[in-house]
């Protein structure tokens, strides 16, 4: 699947793209259990766009600039005003 085809409220996505950047990673807290989570957001892209790819806690450390990663069965939602890939509880992040 291309990036350029992503749209809001998309499931099951597979996507292999390049690593442009990644921010710096910021704590957060889980309403639900009240603990400390890792995340970061990475700004990936293929031949026909970007997007941005939420990465949390140990797939931070998992993922540099410049390398190609493959999502499998990521989900699309919508985040300040901009649709988001994210891997998800049933996703899988590889390093290709």
């Amino acid at each position: 699947m291309k990036i350029s085809e992503l749209r809001d409220g998309m499931r099951r996505v597979n996507v292999v793209a390049k690593v442009l950047d990644i921010s710096e990673p910021r704590e957060v807290y889980s309403r639900f259990s009240g603990t400390a989570h890792r995340v970061a957001t990475a700004t990936i892209s293929d031949e026909s766009g970007t997007i941005k790819l939420t990465l949390w806690n140990d797939q931070i450390d998992k993922v540099k600039v410049n390398d190609t990663v493959s999502i499998e069965n990521g989900y699309i939602k919508s985040f300040r005003g901009e649709i988001q890939l994210n891997v998800g509880r049933y996703g899988k992040l590889s390093v290709l």
